[in-house]
């Protein structure tokens, strides 16, 4: 019976070792990713119209309704041709949030605020989208981001998946 157990067990150890070996030596392929969590504070940091101080401001998608708005510490470069910089002001800052509101009550989403955290769990800015918008970012080096843009159908309304037989 212990002979089985050893026999079944030492391959089953082997392969735990190795890959142990293998990602230490590589490293985590998803080690330089940061998060985009939920943010009551994010939230009403929009929606009180505050423009942050030390932040630069990008919106993704159209001027009018755009997918997302984010502010990011100007101590962070965000590498992309993607996001489009905007001169932020209260005035346009409430603008866009409205256009963004009134754009999610026509497809019936609300919108949230979000913590953009880099790999090491540090704030590097702040989003504003309807939930389905989030995507990921990349640490690429020294405060250096790459964030992801959400799709450009993001306003598009979720098709009705429900099964109707014909």
């Amino acid at each position: 019976m212990m002979r089985e157990m050893v026999k079944f067990l030492c391959p089953v150890v082997i392969v735990l070792i190795a890959t142990a070996a293998f990602s230490q030596a590589v490293g985590s392929p998803f080690q330089n990713y940061g998060e985009i969590i939920p943010s009551e504070e994010a939230t009403r940091i929009f929606e009180s119209y505050t423009v942050l101080p030390n932040h630069r401001y990008y919106i993704s998608g159209a001027e009018l309704y755009p997918g997302a708005l984010i502010g990011i510490d100007m101590a962070y470069t965000l590498d992309t041709e993607l996001w489009k910089e905007v001169e932020m002001t209260v005035e346009k800052l409430k603008e866009t949030v409205n256009d963004m509101t009134s754009k999610g009550l026509e497809v019936g989403e609300f919108l949230y605020g979000f913590d953009i955290l880099d790999n090491q769990g540090k704030k590097v800015g702040i989003w504003y989208s309807i939930l389905r918008a989030r995507t990921s970012l990349k640490m690429l080096g020294e405060n250096r981001v790459m964030i992801y843009t959400p799709p450009l159908n993001v306003w598009e309304k979720q098709q009705d998946r429900t099964f109707r037989p014909k």
